[in-house]
């Protein structure tokens, strides 16, 4: 009985290993392949981690700097921002604090610059339509309708496509072409949510221009 199962052991070895030498090698492979897959995700998981906990506490250094006044200081530590954590949502929100800072204090270019790469940031869509937004409004005030209608132009997510709306029809208005702000204003505020405070604001501004909501049929 005992040489019976010992015969079986030797013969289930004998095919292991036959399997192993004609597989081995790929198998071996194969796990090197995944293996290192793993590693690298992992890696990478950890590094983007590290990045946004560097560039939130950089974050809250531009804040300080920003709620001191200080331009030229928050647009330098803003220009460190972007060379090392260009891809976190804390740089674009850095930009977007600077350019508030910078408009209100009449440095129209630095409001710009800032909002201009913000814009362009692929980190959150949401930042980079906000951005994209104030700046065509700084250059409808700044009468730069060019480059106001560039900006607008571009595409939008769904949730600022009216937002988008409003701010064509205020180019519109401010080019003396009312009838076209019009619908603008009335795609915008058709388009927003009925519980939106800003809906109210569009139809002040329809208002205004002696237009209700929705076209007459």
């Amino acid at each position: 009985m005992a040489n019976h199962l010992d015969l079986e052991e030797q013969e289930q070895l004998d095919q292991l290993k036959h399997f192993w030498n004609q597989y081995g090698n790929l198998i071996t492979g194969l796990l090197i392949v995944v293996l290192g897959a793993f590693a690298a995700w992992n890696g990478y998981q950890y590094w983007q981690k590290r990045t946004a906990a560097q560039a939130s506490v950089m974050f809250e250094e531009v804040d300080k700097v920003l709620r001191s006044g200080d331009l030229v200081l928050a647009e330098r530590v803003f220009g460190d921002m972007k060379e090392r954590f260009a891809s976190t949502v804390y740089t674009q929100q850095a930009g977007l604090a600077l350019a508030k800072l910078a408009y209100q204090g009449g440095k129209g270019d630095l409001a710009k610059a800032a909002l201009t790469w913000v814009g362009g940031s692929q980190a959150d869509v949401a930042y980079a339509s906000i951005a994209k937004l104030r700046l065509a409004g700084i250059h409808i005030e700044a009468k730069e309708f060019d480059l106001a209608s560039k900006v607008l132009s571009e595409s939008y997510p769904a949730p600022f496509v009216a937002l988008a709306a409003d701010k064509q029809g205020d180019l519109l208005l401010a080019q003396g072409k009312n009838a076209e702000a019009v619908a603008e204003y009335r795609k915008a505020w058709a388009g927003m949510d009925t519980r939106a405070e800003y809906r109210r604001l569009v139809s002040v501004k329809l208002g205004a221009l002696g237009a209700s909501e929705t076209a007459a049929n």
